[in-house]
């Protein structure tokens, strides 16, 4: 296991085996599991099940003491907290500590964090069942029982405390990882209290006791990032920087038309290039294992591979799209259904139609797709940075046929995840490529491969209506989306009677006031391609597509977008409060120089309340720059504002080069972009200025990690109709469109 110590002048220590237990963990149920599961000093094994956080926290030390999964204190006086949540740049490196070390009352810089193995039944995320960081969760589902794990090892600390003294533990407390007994100024340290903790019962979980707010001293501080360090210095390990003796190098070439398979091989001449070792076939791919990436790479260039590319050799971004519209024209799955539509459409002043599209989109994460893996008869070993690491245990077990508690899997930090490494294909190909390698072996993907063999974000295609009454407002809403089904595929159990829930969400639920609404969900596949979660999925489309229509309902009823949807959100106050602050800080109403304007957007997804206004200038050749975004964010109770800053800023980028350059398009059933040369990325001289407000709550935390990125494209596309009086129906932005 990867240990990284949060104090930035320590070393990171090396990698140890882990191990696998299976189930999930509920939020409310979480504490009484882990006391149940064990705890106590690792040397005398008072309490049941200390071995077995032992062997989850990597370590079979016998001066620690370690009441539960998340928390281990030596004797020496070092604190470790072992972190689920891996960290991929949305600093859950700092904020998760953060919760642990509030309750625990220790310093962060004196603390250091692990990965956590996998396992599901100690490291479930409580709201989703499993071991997976994903869909801005992390802070919203470990809000509570992380804080409860570092407040039941307080709790054991200070009672060993008052026992030793011999007094009563209402008289002693803790601060900076040592107790305190307050009226005669005697103080033991963690480290001196470890043996006594771990012969103490785990606290029962009604009896901890939570701070108040009014008396955090890390939380809703702005800290900065803890793992930047050594992510500056070099010093951080991804997984693309595992190095093990006798690793070898593969490259992998996957057939380029989704669905096919390898026809025939000549592997002669890759076999003489200097430094390759071996060609390996698989059913669908070929890989060629050498020292290094540079001879990999040469030796597949020089392989004459023969493709069968099967059913969807001719398939085109028309075909889908065709299949797309034909399939929206039915009714689908309802999702939400209020009032009576039909009624309210019959009685409308005006009926306002619109078909609305975004495209597939690559997730283009700076680290390459790469598992490095060693396959032996008894066990099996990989190295990855992965969101979802039981699940990447799972699939390497079944493929090598070992069982689970046989895979070793040593989690790192990862280099751009954006939902990407909520997949495993990157591990299943290693592992395959491996069990015909003796030794070691990296697979890296190139870059061409990572994006005409990603997971892409569904191309989603929106039939929308809308009545008018005779003030402009809307009395009734219809909205069918039509796409593939990431749920069906990832997680079936919650694809049910034809509803994908992520599909809709942020049109199912809008912040508005529509007395008549009706949205529906139509499930079409495009052939041979399967689709994932992209750095906000459903609210993606979603947000783009309502907030587009909703202004376009503005337009048609003469009225400012500011004001028109102010006035729809009388019942949503914390949307109404970002909306206002948002233009407020932008100077909505102020004039702009021709060829400029403001859009806005506001969204209610991922339990955070977020509004942004755009600034573009539009030029005479139609092409489109964003000087300045301002962002309200109500996201509830705040843990880190620089996350919070840092997560809008990272998004809007992110969603910026979504909406100007995002397009994945097929033809003869190849994707046609390879590189950043043709799947463009926004350039820092693009990047516009960003303004962040946060709204100051008590209500718990919403998720951070993707809002910003799904709330940036309509406020783009509302701004080019300001500047332009040009419409945006479809992303990425054609430019031609506006000269």
């Amino acid at each position: 296991m990867l240990s990284e110590p949060l104090n930035p002048a320590a070393k990171a220590a090396s990698h140890e085996p882990t191990a696998q237990s299976e189930g999930n963990l509920s939020r409310r149920t979480f504490l009484r599991t882990s006391a149940a599961a064990g705890g106590g000093l690792l040397l005398a094994l008072t309490l049941p099940g200390a071995a077995r956080f032992a062997e989850a926290a990597g370590t079979s030390s016998a001066e620690d003491f370690a009441p539960n999964a998340f928390v281990r204190i030596g004797r020496d006086g070092r604190v470790t907290l072992i972190v689920c949540q891996v960290e991929m740049g949305q600093g859950t490196y700092t904020s998760m500590p953060m919760l642990i070390a509030e309750e625990l009352e220790v310093d962060l810089g004196q603390v250091h964090v692990e990965h956590a193995p996998p396992d599901d039944k100690l490291y479930a995320n409580p709201l989703l069942k499993f071991q997976v960081t994903g869909g801005s969760t992390s802070v919203r589902a470990f809000w509570k029982p992380l804080r409860e794990a570092g407040a039941a090892a307080r709790t054991l600390l200070v009672e060993a405390a008052a026992q030793t003294w011999g007094v009563d533990p209402a008289s002693c407390h803790a601060e900076k990882s040592v107790v305190i007994h307050k009226p005669s100024g005697r103080q033991l340290g963690y480290g001196e209290l470890a043996d006594k903790a771990a012969a103490l019962p785990v606290p029962d979980a009604a009896k901890i006791s939570l701070k108040e707010p009014k008396d955090f001293e890390i939380i809703g501080k702005p800290i900065k990032r803890l793992d930047t360090p050594g992510k500056v210095d070099g010093s951080a390990r991804y997984g693309i920087d595992v190095r093990l003796p006798g690793m070898k190098i593969a490259a992998l070439a996957i057939c380029p038309v989704f669905g096919g398979k390898l026809k025939s091989l000549a592997e002669d001449k890759a076999k003489i290039v200097k430094g390759v070792h071996q060609v390996v076939r698989l059913d669908d791919a070929v890989a060629v294992v050498a020292d290094h990436m540079g001879a990999a790479k040469k030796g597949l260039a020089a392989l004459e591979i023969e493709w069968d590319a099967g059913p969807n050799a001719r398939l085109s971004t028309a075909d889908i799209i065709r299949e797309l519209d034909a399939a929206s024209q039915k009714p689908g799955a309802v999702a939400r259904k209020d009032g009576d539509v039909e009624k309210a459409f019959a009685g409308a002043t005006k009926r306002i139609d619109a078909v609305y599209q975004v495209p597939f989109l690559a997730h283009a994460a700076m680290e390459p797709m790469n598992c490095t893996v060693h396959v032996r008869p008894d066990v099996c070993e990989v190295w990855v940075g992965t969101q979802v690491l039981s699940r990447a245990q799972a699939a390497a077990a079944e493929i090598t046929g070992l069982p689970k508690e046989k895979v070793k899997v040593y989690n790192h930090l990862i280099g751009g995840g954006f939902g990407r490494r909520l997949d495993i294909d990157g591990v299943i190909w290693a592992v395959k490529v491996a069990r015909q390698v003796e030794g070691p072996v990296k697979v890296i993907w190139t870059r061409e491969e990572d994006i005409q063999h990603d997971l892409y974000r569904p191309y989603y295609y929106d039939r929308l209506s809308a009545g008018l009454d005779d003030k402009g407002m809307p009395i009734a809403w219809t909205d069918r989306v039509t796409a593939s089904s990431i749920l069906a595929r990832w997680a079936p159990p919650l694809f049910k009677d034809g509803l994908d829930f992520d599909a809709v969400e942020g049109a199912a639920e809008p912040p508005y006031d529509l007395p008549n609404i009706l949205v529906d969900y139509v499930r079409q596949e495009p052939p041979g391609i399967q689709t994932a979660f992209w750095r906000g999925v459903g609210p993606t489309h979603n947000i783009f597509v309502v907030e587009s229509f909703i202004d376009e309902l503005a337009a048609a009823a003469k009225q400012d977008p500011f004001e028109y949807r102010r006035a729809l959100l009388e019942k949503s106050p914390r949307a109404k409060r970002v909306l206002e602050l948002a233009a407020e800080k932008a100077g909505w109403g102020q004039a702009l120089p021709q060829g400029q304007g403001r859009g806005l957007s506001v969204e209610h997804v991922f339990g955070t309340y977020l509004s942004q206004v755009a600034e573009v200038e539009v030029a005479k050749d139609g092409s489109v720059r964003v000087k300045r975004v301002v962002c309200a964010v109500d996201c509830g109770h705040v843990v880190n504002p620089d996350t919070i800053r840092a997560q809008v800023e990272g998004g809007v980028i992110f969603g910026i080069t979504g909406a100007l350059y995002g397009d994945i398009t097929l033809k003869d059933g190849r994707v046609e972009q390879s590189n950043f040369d043709n799947y463009q990325m926004l350039l820092i001289d693009e990047a516009p200025k960003i303004d962040v407000y946060i709204v100051e709550s008590t209500e718990d935390p919403g998720g951070m990690g993707e809002p910003g990125t799904s709330a940036i494209a309509p406020a783009v596309a509302n701004a080019v109709f300001a500047a332009t009086g040009k419409r945006l129906r479809k992303l990425p932005i054609d430019t031609a469109a506006l000269i």
